[in-house]
């Protein structure tokens, strides 16, 4: 309210009620009308005072008409009907300048359908159901059947309602061609009229046996391409499509009167629970990966809910009742105040079950957050009808437990099934994971990544495991795997970092340790006692170390020979099975005196030393361009320890190991521009000094006048 001034701009007011529910006439505007005055008669007026709404207008003038619905037109009479769409009633088809279609949204002057028989916008109002739900589709489209408010529909979903709409036109077309079905050529029947036709040229039995075919292919190929498309777009436009596919498809009926078998695409009994298995899982991991808003979420749920799902569908029924993030036992399960996914609810219990496609969408969510301890909770709680997947996913508790620093835990994980049904994960992993694991243990360390392979580089997140507990867990992994157990890479995983710092470098790389050789006595008492400590590795779920022997100062030289022994007797049982040994001995680096310990051992069986011997020959036969490459980076140094190693062995057959490396380097000797350092290590080595006349002494002189005389 204003008053009037001659220096100023006239101001005029308008009341407008808040509830259209105290005004009887259901107008959303109430007008203060008043005529008009002389500037004399204005200046007279007194105020005017209505005491029960306690409303005090001291000036009014002539209202301006603003926009407003017909129904509201204060110059045009309406008239209220629930549902008439036939003829305009009354005066409804006149409009003021200001009236607008309460259908459309826009002037009535500009509504198409006015006075449209069947449709007539100009008796629309909004006392009326039909009417009401007449103007949600015109505003919302396709998504009214979602049961959204206006308030609800933003650009993402009017994107998905207007793909979904086009879709169910195209779906329209497509289906009723299958309804049409395909007449197949008649097979060659007898014929029984008279006259008697030869097999096919009757007429009559052709029409007779004419078979009709039902090909639900091209349907089924259009609905694919949808639900491509679907996959592509934001959650929320997708989740419309998704919906939407997935009632239309429910509607579909076979019209064949027996059944026909025309394979996975073509039989619509088949075609039809085969796109909603797809549909159903997106929607699954949607509503768990997608932060929908409560209400959007219920009505998604209510909507798949609602579809009247024909028989052969049935299954799908209770798909999308997917437990909430705030769920009350999902919620103790993650915060770990549940550890057995189940409660007492009503006198029975409840369990946290899930389908697989719903567990994956909440680890992968977890993970994405890094709640490393939530995922292992809940993988540990939760149930589920497929086994088998839910086995996968268990098996990698571990990898989760080395990213939280408990490594402890994660090594028991790893030997310590979940369920007795699954087995433990040791019997199921790579040789690849177990070195990474190894390498966590070890370091304390873990990939940055998500899984055992992504690249970047390595965090600490916890104290790495002692070595006595390192090799007690490793050899326990490769026991409970027998793949593990005999293949080589595996062995030399081990051996690789039992002789490495416990310090990661930045690259991600381990440190290898020269350790040196431990008295002579104290080798042979840690020999003793491994053959009983590796018997109850096998059989026993935990064992102690003697702390005599694992003492604190040469705890790392004796695990390396408790490793020794162990590979010792796994080539006397299962060498036939191993595919390479060089890989092995190699493995050992700088400590050439616990791989001297390895083959001295080895010499009391001749076939074991022969098949071991044979082993090494043929890898660095097969491996002369690796092996170059190798000794140019470790240096003469390594390369000469690895020759006197094998040429100083008092079993020949090990001698023509270090003889045929000394043949690749003469042969390579122009790749090899270290070589001309052997000389001063074999001098050093006394090397000139084996015993004259054998077959080692002589190559080995040779070898050094070829250096000479470089």
């Amino acid at each position: 309210m204003g008053p009037s001034n001659g220096d100023e701009e006239e101001k005029s007011v308008i009341l407008i009620s808040d509830d259209e529910a105290e005004n009887p006439l259901g107008s959303s505007v109430v007008l203060v009308d008043a005529p008009e005055k002389t500037v004399l008669e204005e200046e007279k007026s007194g105020e005017v005072v209505d005491e029960e709404c306690e409303l005090m207008v001291t000036f009014c003038k002539q209202a301006k008409v603003m926009p407003h619905a017909r129904y509201d037109c204060t110059v045009h009479p309406f008239e209220r009907m629930e549902c008439d769409t036939c003829s305009p009633l009354g005066k409804n088809a006149d409009i003021c300048n200001q009236c607008y279609c309460y259908i459309c949204d826009k002037l009535a002057s500009e509504c198409q359908n006015w006075t449209t028989p069947s449709l007539c916008h100009c008796n629309a109002h909004n006392k009326s159901k039909f009417w009401k739900d007449q103007r949600d589709f015109a505003l919302a489209g396709v998504l009214v059947m979602f049961n959204l408010e206006l308030t609800d529909i933003d650009a993402d979903l009017r994107h998905g309602g207007s793909l979904l709409i086009n879709f169910i036109h195209e779906l329209s077309v497509e289906y009723n061609k299958y309804l049409v079905g395909e007449r197949m050529p008649p097979k060659r029947h007898e014929c029984f009229c008279l006259p008697k036709l030869p097999p096919g040229r009757c007429s009559t039995c052709k029409s007779r046996h004419m078979e009709v075919v039902y090909k639900y292919s091209g349907v089924f190929a259009l609905v694919t391409r949808f639900l491509n498309q679907a996959e592509r777009e934001n959650p929320k436009a997708a989740a419309v499509m998704f919906l939407g596919a997935a009632k239309e498809i429910a509607l579909h009926k076979d019209p064949a009167l027996s059944w026909q078998n025309l394979g996975q695409t073509a039989s619509l009994k088949i075609a039809v629970p085969c796109l909603l298995q797809r549909i159903t899982t997106q929607l699954q991991r949607m509503l768990v990966l997608c932060d929908f808003p409560k209400s959007l979420y219920e009505k998604f749920v209510n909507f798949f809910q609602s579809i009247s799902l024909p028989c052969h569908c049935f299954g799908f029924s209770n798909s999308l009742n997917v437990v909430p993030w705030d769920h009350v036992l999902l919620t103790t399960v993650l915060k770990g105040q549940n550890v057995t996914g189940q409660r007492t609810q009503k006198g029975r219990k409840v369990f946290l079950w899930e389908t697989l496609p719903v567990i994956q969408a909440r680890v992968e969510k977890l993970v994405d957050k890094t709640n490393y301890k939530e995922v292992v909770r809940y993988l540990r709680a939760v149930k589920c009808n497929d086994s088998q997947g839910l086995r996968d996913l268990r098996d990698k508790i571990p990898f989760y437990l080395c990213k939280t620093g408990d490594f402890l835990d994660a090594a028991h994980s790893l030997l310590f099934p979940v369920d007795s049904l699954a087995g433990c994960t040791a019997s199921r992993i790579t040789p690849l994971q177990f070195e990474v694991y190894l390498k966590m243990f070890r370091t304390g360390s873990v990939p940055s990544g998500k899984d055992f392979q992504d690249s970047g580089p390595w965090v600490t997140t916890g104290s790495p495991l002692k070595d006595g507990v390192l090799i007690k867990q490793a050899l326990k992994l490769l026991y409970r795997n027998l793949l593990l157990y005999r293949n080589p890479k595996c062995w030399s995983s081990l051996i690789m970092i039992l002789g490495s710092s416990s310090l990661l470098g930045r690259n991600g790389y381990l440190h290898p340790l020269s350790l040196k050789e431990p008295p002579l006595e104290f080798q042979e008492g840690v020999l003793a006692a491994s053959s009983g400590l590796l018997d109850e590795l096998k059989a026993k779920a935990n064992i102690s170390l003697p702390s005599a022997i694992f003492s604190p100062h040469l705890h790392r030289e004796a695990c390396l020979i408790l490793a020794v022994q162990a590979i010792q007797q796994m080539l006397f049982c299962d060498l036939p099975y191993l595919t390479s040994f060089l890989e092995i001995a190699l493995a050992f680096g700088n400590n050439f005196w616990a791989l001297k310990l390895l083959l001295d051992h080895l010499s009391y069986e001749e076939h074991i030393l022969q098949g071991t011997v044979n082993l090494i020959l043929r890898d660095l036969n097969c491996r002369r361009a690796t092996m170059l490459k190798l000794w140019q980076n470790l240096g003469p140094q390594y390369v000469g320890e690895f020759l006197c190693l094998f040429l100083t062995c008092r079993h020949k057959k090990m001698q023509s190991i270090g003889l045929f490396t000394l043949s690749i380097i003469t042969e390579n000797l122009h790749m090899c521009p270290w070589a001309k350092h052997l000389c001063n290590f074999f001098h050093n080595a006394g090397l000139r000094h084996l015993p004259l006349g054998t077959t080692a002494h002589h190559e080995v002189s040779k070898f050094i006048n070829i250096l000479e005389k470089l």
